[in-house]
């Protein structure tokens, strides 16, 4: 049994996380600022009215972890706002920014000392925040600050490599979440998930950095 945190846990692809770690008998931690009826169902270890934009916030769930290890640090919790050229919207863009790329950077930081030689740290980043893959514009906040998620990232991959800490920089495909509307296009929240899951089992110090689609493909930058 392994120890799995999870950010972003009461819906989406952060419930779907908790649900098929749960079947499989790890120890789920579900973070998240609300909790939904569906997340208290599973069973799992929840810490809610946790803001991952907040210092103190933060700090408290580090607090209330106390000496608990974590194995397997899923960096997921995240927001979209569509912002098109025409309709430029700075707060929103700095909102973005806060939750998808420093919230992120903020979790990692401060659960520093519950990692250990062996542990994972997981990104879950956009192919939107590709440079190399952008072929439409728009979505500044969102694609910008999923660029920066994906750097930093990269830097952890880094930072963390003698610790013996691996890191991975994940999309998950187009899924069939409230943030995608539910679009008819996507994959099931299942299917992302299993991908995902296969993608962190993979993980090793030799791949670490590493920016993966669900399905395995490495992505451009």
């Amino acid at each position: 049994m392994a120890t799995y945190l999870i950010t972003g846990a009461n819906r989406g692809i952060g419930y779907e996380y908790c649900r098929q770690l749960q079947a499989r008998g790890e120890n789920v931690i579900a973070v998240c600022r609300n909790v939904s009826d569906e997340l208290k169902e599973l069973g799992v270890q929840i810490e809610a009215g946790i803001d991952i934009t907040s210092d103190a916030s933060v700090t408290q769930l580090r607090d209330r972890l106390q000496q608990m290890p974590i194995d397997v640090l899923i960096n997921n919790a995240a927001i979209v706002e569509r912002i098109t050229l025409e309709n430029l919207d700075f707060d929103s863009i700095r909102r973005q920014f806060e939750v998808n790329a420093l919230g992120a950077l903020r979790v990692t930081h401060t659960l520093l000392p519950h990692l250990k030689a062996g542990s994972k740290v997981v990104m879950m980043t956009s192919r939107m925040g590709s440079i190399g893959d952008n072929t439409s514009g728009g979505s500044y906040g969102y694609r910008m600050s999923k660029t920066a998620l994906s750097m930093a990232g990269k830097s952890l991959a880094h930072d963390l490599k003698p610790m013996g800490i691996a890191v991975a920089i994940l999309h998950p495909g187009l899924v069939q979440t409230r943030m995608t509307n539910f679009s008819a296009s996507g994959i099931t929240p299942e299917v992302s998930v299993q991908g995902l899951l296969a993608r962190i089992n993979e993980l090793s110090l030799d791949n670490t950095g590493t920016f993966w689609h669900s399905n395995g493909e490495v992505l451009p930058w």
